[in-house]
């Protein structure tokens, strides 16, 4: 669908100035290039995406939601593939096993 002649409507939120989407490796370019400039540490896009719906599982956004936002069609797809537990995620486990086993409070300290 086009808006005129020089500018294409996608329905995708990063496109060039005429409205086409970016490849994965001009988008990629584009990304390291920006990290670059401000001085952040240069992340894989996947990382970032993994980082991302990690976080906004750990903080309560429904999996429906997160696999909307993916672009799955299944949920399952979306917390197999992009949603990690981190450290603190398994700290709780870590604790239920040593209450498991008996373990003293100078061994958990």
């Amino acid at each position: 669908m086009k808006t005129n002649d020089a500018y294409v409507v996608s329905g995708y939120v990063v496109v060039h100035e005429a409205g086409d989407v970016f490849t994965i490796k001009q988008l990629r370019r584009c990304a390291y290039r920006l990290m670059e400039l401000l001085g952040l540490r240069r992340v894989r896009l996947y990382d970032a995406r993994v980082s991302r719906f990690t976080f906004l599982a750990n903080n309560g956004v429904p999996d429906h939601i997160l696999a909307r936002w993916a672009g799955h069609t299944h949920v399952k797809t979306t917390k197999r593939w992009y949603v990690k537990p981190d450290v603190e995620d398994l700290r709780g486990a870590a604790t239920t096993w040593d209450d498991l086993h008996g373990a003293s409070a100078e061994e958990k300290a």
